[in-house]
């Protein structure tokens, strides 16, 4: 494995296999890497030719009250993981070399940004867009890969590639659970025991919203009432941001289900905030493609 930490090094580097007709596969992460995050780099081995991870904690999509500084990370750990997997290529750069003395532009992808966790966190996805338009533009992959956790990361993605053709696939793959169906995230590791049992609800609340959708409600409220019954019986619930029934392509909330809908939320258990979602079809008897569950 490769560790690559200038960008102009990196970009060099795939030009290079680029010429030879090698196909590249990126997955950006911020680190802290879990198996959710290796399900992406394994299906990126499987796919190219050549497999880019990068690690890059971004401080532009971190507001001023959050967690930058106490972000998780392990770049010893990272590095011995994606060397177990096989990875060709580390790009983990200094964010000084990122975001250049001067550094003034950003990609702003307006509407699809705006609501869910635009509404709690209004310069977030300014700041995904920009580091991912980067980390394109260094890396130059021919698919770039993505985890469905993150569903509305993944639609502001797909149009800012669309919009300013850049000219490469963005690949968005299944959500991995843990055992009790908790979402696979870095910040999964601030939950203290006693949080991270009650942690639990969050899917029960999906499950028990997709079950009502596959057996034929089809009034948004009342599926999202559901979802909040489920939250508000566990005490260590502080805040629910977002629950609803969302349009997957629009990300507008849903008031008559038909089709495919997209059941999202983002809760705060203690001071730590989750986000989660589940794609599930009406009357169809089965919900997202796969949630897989690690043991």
């Amino acid at each position: 494995m490769e560790i690559i930490r200038i960008p102009r090094i990196m970009q060099d580097t795939s030009g290079g296999h680029l010429l030879h007709g090698r196909t590249i596969g990126l997955v950006p992460t911020m680190g802290a890497l879990h198996e959710g995050h290796l399900s992406l780099v394994r299906m990126a081995k499987a796919e190219n030719s050549i497999t880019v991870v990068s690690i890059f904690v971004n401080p532009r999509q971190f507001g001023p009250a959050e967690d930058f500084s106490r972000y998780p990370r392990d770049p010893e750990g990272d590095a011995e993981k994606l060397s177990r997997e096989g990875i060709d290529i580390l790009f983990s750069p200094d964010a000084s070399l990122m975001y250049p003395a001067g550094f003034s532009t950003q990609v702003d992808v307006r509407g699809l940004s705006e609501g869910l966790c635009g509404m709690m966190r209004p310069d977030h996805f300014t700041g995904v867009a920009t580091i991912v338009a980067k980390l394109f533009h260094i890396v130059r992959p021919t698919r770039a890969y993505f985890g469905q956790k993150d569903f509305q990361q993944t639609l502001v993605i797909k149009r800012m590639v669309r919009d300013l053709d850049m000219g490469l696939d963005v690949v968005v793959c299944p959500v991995i659970r843990e055992v009790d169906g908790l979402a696979m995230s870095s910040r999964n590791a601030y939950l203290t025991q006693e949080e991270r049992k009650a942690a639990s609800a969050i899917h029960r609340s999906l499950l028990e919203a997709s079950a009502a959708v596959k057996s034929g409600i089809i009034q948004g409220s009342s599926v999202k009432k559901l979802m909040m019954d489920v939250l508000g019986a566990e005490p260590l619930v502080s805040e629910v941001q977002y629950c609803s029934v969302y349009d997957p392509r629009t990300l507008n909330e849903v008031e008559r289900i038909n089709g495919e809908v997209l059941l999202a939320l983002a809760v705060k258990i203690g001071n730590i905030r989750l986000i989660d979602n589940m794609l599930v079809s009406s009357g169809t008897g089965s919900a997202s493609p796969a949630n897989p569950l690690i043991p």
